[in-house]
């Protein structure tokens, strides 16, 4: 314990507190300050968002605000989450790969399969060398316990799959800085809830909704001149921390079943409830360009924010439905979390679902 955490306790102020109190302050002041140059500087440069094939906006908007999220996370995490990087070596050095590679794509377009290799390295480096990995399925499926090899696979697999689809959510205004405060603060409440050693994931989770807030600021604004996305910077560098977080919150319950006051037996379903949005809305989409024999690459605009906004919403009204009732489904899985974890499994989907399809049904009959 260093002289400073020893003069906090002897005044009667914990330093977790202190830490997570001044790394949410100086989160959102970081991404707040930092935006405005960013704007500035991407309006001179003509560094801009271009509408496109599954674009919702109609101008050139700058989309450089994830450097402010990368400067606010790089800043504060390794002062006030430090222990992190001291327990997962290559966390730091996947961040850094992950928003040079976001840079070039949000600058010059690279090529998908670029973008996959970075995907591919970091997701190894934290699964392999870091030793992030999901080692057992707590029944679901029948599975249990997962060989190192299986674990290796499938964990490194969960990363590109859970970074890839939140970059697909962030189409609207709002949606993907709005989900991150979401699934940060349920993944933050039950670190919170589960000991003290899971203390430094909480205060990551703080910073991740400083940052957050500080960029939706700028997002939801109805000035043309203070309007920013977050760009593959900003959506594949919280992409990847939810994946990280979703993955560490499943291992809590494997690894450390003595540390903690209960053992969630549903833990791998609820992270696939917190996470459901980009899960359903992928294999929604996947789904539709299969049946019209399109690539499953190719871009377009079935994702369930594209069916809200056609049916004449705002982006900040399908913004707040999506979230609404993904929240709803969150709070059906914790009420329902001692259920068989194959039929919590099947309710999740099924309502994930249902969501999806909704507005589709909801258009066809407002056109009838």
């Amino acid at each position: 314990m260093s002289n400073f955490e020893i003069f906090l306790e002897n005044h009667g102020i914990s330093f977790f507190y202190f830490k997570m109190i001044f790394g949410f302050t100086f989160s959102f002041l970081i991404t707040y300050l930092a935006i405005p140059t960013i704007i500035k500087i991407s309006r001179r440069k003509n560094l801009m968002d271009e509408p496109g094939a599954r674009s919702s906006h109609l101008r050139k908007i700058p989309n450089l605000g994830g450097i402010a999220v990368f400067f606010s996370l790089g800043v504060c995490a390794p002062i006030f989450a430090y222990e992190l990087f001291d327990r997962y070596k290559f966390l730091f050095a996947s961040l850094i790969i992950l928003f040079f590679v976001g840079i070039m794509d949000d600058i010059m377009v690279l090529r998908a399969y670029k973008k996959l290799l970075a995907q591919i390295l970091v997701s190894s480096l934290m699964v392999i060398c870091s030793d992030v990995r999901i080692t057992s399925l707590f029944g679901l499926f029948g599975v249990y316990e997962i060989n190192y090899f299986v674990s290796v696979i499938f964990s490194i697999a969960t990363f590109i799959i859970l970074i890839n689809a939140f970059n697909l959510i962030d189409g609207i205004d709002g949606l993907a800085g709005s989900y991150t405060i979401v699934t940060s603060a349920l993944f933050g409440i039950s670190f919170y809830r589960l000991g003290s050693l899971n203390y430094p994931l909480v205060i990551l989770c703080v910073i991740l909704i400083a940052a957050s807030l500080g960029f939706l600021f700028y997002n939801l604004s109805n000035k043309r001149s203070s309007k920013i996305f977050m760009g593959d910077t900003g959506s594949m560098i919280l992409g990847f921390l939810l994946s990280f977080t979703a993955i560490s919150f499943i291992d809590i319950f494997i690894a450390k079943k003595d540390d903690v006051f209960y053992h969630l037996e549903s833990a791998p379903v609820i992270a696939v409830a917190i996470l459901i949005l980009p899960i359903v809305d992928t294999i929604t989409v996947i789904i539709t360009r299969l049946y019209h024999g399109k690539s499953v690459l190719s871009p377009d605009k079935n994702h369930i924010h594209h069916k809200l906004l056609n049916l004449d919403l705002t982006h900040k009204r399908s913004t707040s439905y999506i979230i609404a009732y993904y929240l709803f489904i969150i709070i059906v899985a914790y009420f329902s979390r001692h259920l068989n974890v194959n039929l919590l499994l099947s309710l999740i989907m099924v309502l994930g679902f249902v969501g999806a399809y909704l507005p589709i049904f909801l258009l066809r009959f407002k056109k009838d």
